[in-house]
C-alpha cells in the first residue's frame, strides 16, 4: 500500500466504495430484476478502467442495463447500433471541410463521433465489420483515436460495453480472439429466475415507471479507480492467478491431461493483469483492505472464457471454455502450502 495512503484514509475509501457500490446497486434495481453477479462484474470493470463484452440471447435486458447503469453515473453516453454498413467515421468522426467566416478560407474542422463520450454501449457489435471492429478496439486500447494526422485522446474515464447475440449468426462478423482479449470481462447474461421473471413481467406491463438517480460523477470514478490499485496482493494470490493462466498453454510443462485434449491456444499475461485488477476491486466492493484467492476463483470465468481456444476434440464433446475453467479451478490448490507443494504446479513456475 503506498505510504501516502494513511491506514484511517484508506478505511474511509472502503467505506466510500462500498456505499457507492450499494447505492448503485439500489438504484439499478429499480429498473433491473436480479442479475446481481452481471452488476457487479460490470462495477469491477469500470472501477479498473476496463471494458466489458455482455453476451446473451435477446429479451435480457443487456441494452437496458447498460443504459440504467449509464443513468446511475453523472457522464456522458452514447449507444451505437452497429449494423452491417456502420464505417469507421461513423463512430470516431471524421474531418469536413468548412470556410473560416473570418479568414474567407476553407480549413479541415475535426466533428467529433459518439466515441468521444465517457461511457459507450456497442450494441450488437458483431454485426459490424472488421475494419469498423477494429477501429472501436483501437479506441479502447490506446484511449485514442486516430483521424488523418491528428490524434485526438478520448474522455476519461472512457468505458466501453458492448453486446452480442450467441443464437444468430447469420450476417454477423464474430470478434477474433485477439480483438476479444482487449475486453476485460466476457459476461454471460443468463435466463432469470421463475420468481425474477414474475417481477419483471409485473413490473413492464404496468404504468409503473422507475426512474434511477444518479450515484457518482466522472471524477468520483477517476478516484475509485487510482485507488483500487492501492490495494496490496500477496505473492500467494498473484501465484496462484499465475497458475490458472499458464495452466491454459498447450505445450508448457506441468498443463493438465484435459488441457492438452481439450483447448488448442491458451490465455496471455493480460488474462492474470486483470485477474489481479478485478481481484482488488471486488475485494474493495466487499470492504476488505485485501485481495483472497475466493477473488481470483470468482473471476476466472468471466476474465478466461474468451481467452482460451477449445479444439475440435472438445467442440464434438460439447466441452465448452466454461467447462475447462471448472476443471482448472478444481485441479489449482487454493491453500498456499499446497498450491506451492504441488509437483506439477512446481513445473508451472519452473517453466
Amino acid at each position: 500500500m503506498s505510504e501516502a495512503v494513511s491506514q484511517a484514509d484508506l478505511q474511509k475509501s472502503i467505506e466510500r466504495i462500498n456505499r457507492a457500490f450499494l447505492a448503485i446497486k439500489e438504484q439499478m434495481a429499480k429498473v433491473i430484476v436480479g442479475q446481481d453477479d452481471v452488476i457487479e462484474q460490470l462495477l469491477i470493470s469500470l472501477f479498473t478502467r476496463g471494458h466489458c463484452l455482455l453476451e446473451g440471447v435477446p429479451g435480457l435486458a443487456k441494452t437496458l442495463m447498460i443504459s440504467t447503469l449509464a443513468r446511475t453515473l453523472s457522464m456522458t453516453f452514447a449507444r451505437i447500433q452497429f449494423t452491417p454498413d456502420l464505417m469507421p467515421a461513423d463512430i470516431t468522426g471524421t474531418d469536413v471541410l468548412q470556410e473560416n467566416r473570418d479568414t474567407g478560407k476553407r480549413e479541415f474542422r475535426f466533428l467529433s463521433g459518439p466515441l468521444f463520450h465517457n461511457v459507450v454501449l456497442a450494441d450488437e457489435i458483431n454485426r459490424t465489420p472488421p475494419k469498423t471492429q477494429a477501429a472501436l478496439l483501437e479506441a479502447m486500447q490506446e484511449r485514442q483515436v486516430t483521424v488523418g494526422q491528428t490524434r485526438h485522446i478520448l474522455s476519461d474515464p472512457f468505458f466501453v460495453l458492448a453486446t452480442q447475440n450467441p443464437i444468430e449468426q447469420e450476417g454477423t462478423y464474430p470478434l477474433p480472439e485477439a480483438q476479444q482479449d482487449r475486453f476485460m470481462f466476457k459476461v454471460f447474461v443468463r435466463y432469470p429466475t421463475f420468481q425474477e421473471e414474475r417481477q419483471i413481467a409485473q413490473r413492464t406491463t404496468s404504468t409503473e415507471k422507475f426512474e434511477p438517480t444518479t450515484v457518482l460523477s466522472g471524477d468520483d470514478i477517476l478516484e475509485l479507480q487510482k485507488l483500487v490499485r492501492e490495494v496490496p496482493v500477496s505473492d500467494h494470490v498473484t501465484d496462484y492467478a499465475l497458475a490458472l493462466v499458464r495452466q491454459t498453454r498447450v505445450g508448457q510443462p506441468g498443463v493438465p491431461d484435459f488441457v492438452k485434449d481439450w483447448l488448442s491456444w491458451g490465455a496471455g499475461p493480460r488474462a492474470v493483469q486483470f485477474l489481479l485488477l478485478g481481484g482488488k476491486a471486488r475485494a474493495l466492493l466487499q470492504g476488505r483492505t485485501h485481495v483472497s484467492t475466493d477473488d481470483i476463483h470468482a473471476l476466472a470465468a468471466p476474465v478466461l472464457r474468451h481467452r482460451i481456444v477449445t479444439n475440435f476434440s472438445a467442440e464434438s464433446e460439447g466441452i465448452t471454455s466454461d467447462r475447462v475453467i471448472e476443471e482448472l479451478l478444481k485441479v489449482t490448490p487454493a491453500k498456499e502450502g499446497e498450491l506451492s507443494r504441488d509437483p506439477r504446479l512446481q513445473k508451472i513456475f519452473a517453466a
